[in-house]
């Protein structure tokens, strides 16, 4: 049984469930590219986000320690109403996804959920989004990278540990931004600063 620890303290590091609320380092801000959502998830679902012509939606702003992040922590503040969640589908796609963000990393934030979700707004506007890909027409395969450096180029006073690409399907699939409690961008930790390193990842349009 001496094989179990090593899994259960690398399984610690990764995430921790139920730490007090508002004990952490630093933001991650993850930015997911809808179109590839709704290629592998969402249009199978049926969902409406997928009939909305978006690019980088806001796929969460998470707690984070220097290794590891808190998650469904116990909080004294009451769950958003539904008002609040389907307030956030503006950025976010879906009412569904405000909500299980809010379980997820919101209760690990010590904010309200409206203070939360207006930090999560606030986070999301400061990013200037790279309009080219917006842009495009067509289906793209191109370097990972190249996606990094169109953030990097769009973002004055970012440098690129701050910043990681990640694909799934071997399709680009989010932008992880590390950003301090003041929302200001800082050095993301070592488990977070892994880049997608494919050459010929797929790019779907907005549509």
């Amino acid at each position: 049984m001496r094989w179990l620890l090593p899994l259960m303290l690398v399984a610690g590091l990764a995430r921790a469930d139920g730490e007090p609320s508002g004990t952490f380092d630093y933001y991650v801000l993850s930015l997911s590219w809808s179109p590839t959502w709704c290629a592998l998830q969402g249009e199978a679902r049926g969902a409406a986000q997928c009939e909305r012509p978006l690019g980088w939606v806001l796929h969460g702003l998470w707690p984070q320690y220097h290794r590891g992040y808190p998650a469904n922590c116990p909080t004294k503040h009451r769950p958003p109403s539904r008002a609040m969640t389907e307030a956030m589908a503006d950025i976010m796609g879906s009412s569904g996804l405000a909500w299980h963000e809010w379980n997820k990393h919101g209760t690990c934030s010590g904010l309200s959920a409206e203070d939360y979700f207006a930090l999560s707004r606030d986070a999301f506007n400061r990013v200037n989004r790279p309009e080219a890909l917006r842009r495009l027409t067509d289906p793209v395969t191109l370097p990972a990278e190249l996606v990094e450096q169109a953030f990097l180029k769009a973002n004055a006073g970012w440098s690129a540990d701050m910043i990681t690409i990640i694909c799934e399907d071997r399709r680009i699939d989010e932008a992880r931004l590390c950003l301090s409690k003041t929302l200001d961008p800082v050095p993301c930790g070592q488990d977070v600063v892994r880049d997608c390193s494919l050459g010929n990842a797929l790019l779907d349009p907005v549509r």
